[in-house]
């Protein structure tokens, strides 16, 4: 197997790809609407439960999707339960060379389900061909990943006895899956597990059937047997009952804090009857800072800082959030950030010219509303976007606020949408002060010259992901392992070196050698 290389990004730059862009897209439009089923074993059911549709024009609709019952919950969980022992038995080889075929898979369509994408999620071209080369990134690391867990680690050996560690499948993995990256989280938890020889039951995000159902046509078709990978759209109450359900031993979560504490909290219970302890990894949610020193220079500054905070509008949880800036410095810089934002282009996702899309739907249009509102009321927005639509889509302004009170909500809690706090600190300290003050710890950023500086902030954060005179978002597989601490998450990082160890447990058999006596 060749050494793992990143899937590289479209050159968007050039023309001809950029004309392949718009044809993929036209071909999109001219199919119609996924029909997304219920995929438990060997059948489907198809039923137009829920839909999904263009955040950027709400009455184009992308996918019509089934809701999966509680008899199907429970016919996918019996389902894995049989798969798991069958696909576990498997070597780690044979379970990787599925893996990379179903990378392939999506290689070689890979600009159809990035129009998928454009359209489902509003998600802009640039970010849509990453996420479809982040899924193809997850499935090559991991399915080399499988084959060194396979092997084992050395143990130390002795003479007159020999011992041996083997890391062997849990069971079955209930993967509860978001929209903002629709295609490339539910690849990766559900890649992790199914290299490693679990059973997955996928319930996606109920705004994104379409990618999920793609994604698992991707394993089908490369060779994942029916029974090891199930399909469940639907609402809250699908992944509710998988959390709950004992016949489940590992839960891989990606979403928000609130949904994601419930789920510790359920899976903590032990019924009559479960015999294992459910695991949980979970990715949740942040309020990621960006520390700006006297002696950052604004020319990198403030281009990070607007690609950090407003591409996506905002929707990803590593996105920067709040500014900590010297106070030498603060003025300067959020006048020129003021001037940048003021220029952002909003705009529907598939146009390569804007810098803003939609946000993913009215809930979400309203709640950026609404904290925009209250930073107005209680300190002052410092700029906003001069060009949003006023109708067809759900867009959301974006906005720099300024001069709010340290116990804002504006300042502590998550918004995900594209609205960007700037406070004044005295300095580094102090700066590091209030980010250790958060219950959050995704990610977060720092703007210094000082090496001292640095430093100093590496030893004081308390996040996951740390990124220093750059922009804060596109971790890459292999290169930034992802997760966060403290209420952003629990497990370690994906796209890193231990990733799939949280989807086995081991095994040490410790033999005596020395035989007494010859058994024919």
């Amino acid at each position: 197997m060749k050494p793992f290389r990143n899937e590289p990004v479209l050159e968007l730059r050039r023309a001809p790809i950029r004309a392949q862009l718009a044809d993929a897209l036209a071909a999109h439009d001219a199919r119609p609407p996924l029909r997304v089923p219920v995929w438990v074993g060997a059948g489907t059911r198809e039923g137009d439960a829920f839909a999904s549709t263009d955040p950027g024009n709400p009455e184009r609709l992308v996918a019509q999707a089934a809701a999966a019952t509680p008899e199907e919950v429970d016919a996918a969980l019996e389902a894995a339960r049989r798969g798991h022992r069958e696909w576990g038995r498997r070597t780690a080889g044979d379970r990787a060379d599925v893996l990379l075929r179903a990378a392939q898979w999506l290689r070689e369509r890979r600009l159809e389900v990035a129009a998928l994408e454009v359209r489902e999620c509003a998600k802009p071209w640039p970010e849509a061909d990453a996420d479809v080369c982040e899924a193809i990134d997850f499935l090559e690391y991991y399915a080399r990943g499988a084959v060194e867990v396979e092997a084992g680690p050395e143990l130390l050996q002795v003479p007159g006895e020999r011992n041996t560690m083997q890391w062997r499948p849990r069971g079955v993995v209930a993967v509860v899956s978001p929209w903002n990256f629709p295609v490339a989280i539910p690849c990766g938890m559900t890649a992790a597990a199914l290299a490693t020889g679990n059973a997955v039951v996928l319930k996606p995000a109920e705004q994104a059937p379409g990618c999920a159902y793609v994604l698992v046509r991707a394993l089908r078709e490369a060779g994942v047997p029916p029974d090891a990978l199930s399909l469940l759209p639907g609402e809250g109450d699908v992944g509710a009952a998988l959390v709950r359900d004992p016949r489940v031993h590992t839960i891989a979560f990606t979403g928000s804090n609130k949904v994601g504490l419930e789920i510790i909290r359920s899976a903590a219970e032990t019924p009559a009857g479960q015999k294992h302890l459910k695991r949980v990894v979970a990715e949740m949610g942040g309020k990621n800072s960006v520390i700006v020193d006297a002696d950052a220079d604004l020319d990198e500054v403030v281009p990070a800082l607007v690609r950090s905070a407003f591409v996506y509008a905002g929707q990803k949880c590593s996105a920067a959030a709040r500014v900590l800036v010297h106070e030498a410095l603060h003025d300067a810089l959020l006048d020129r950030l003021a001037g940048a934002v003021e220029v952002l282009e909003v705009g529907q996702a598939e146009r390569l010219d804007i810098d803003v899309p939609p946000v993913i739907e009215q809930e979400a249009q309203e709640r950026v509303a609404r904290y925009a509102a209250e930073a107005e009321r209680t300190g002052r927005i410092a700029a906003r976007a001069r060009s949003v639509p006023e109708d067809g889509g759900w867009f959301a302004t974006p906005a720099v606020a300024a001069d709010l009170p340290t116990d804002s909500p504006v300042l502590q809690e998550e918004i995900f949408g594209p609205l960007l706090a700037v406070e004044r600190v005295r300095d580094v300290e102090d700066a590091c002060d209030r980010v250790d003050a958060s219950p959050f710890a995704l990610t977060g950023g720092l703007f210094a010259r000082n090496p001292e500086t640095v430093d100093y902030v590496v030893d004081r954060t308390p996040v996951g992901n740390l990124y220093v005179n750059r922009a804060v978002t596109g971790a890459m597989v292999a290169r930034q392992p992802f997760g966060g601490n403290r209420l952003s998450g629990t497990g370690t990082k994906a796209g890193g070196p231990a990733y799939l160890l949280q989807f086995v447990e081991p095994r040490v058999v410790s033999e005596n050698t020395v035989r007494h006596g010859l058994v024919v």
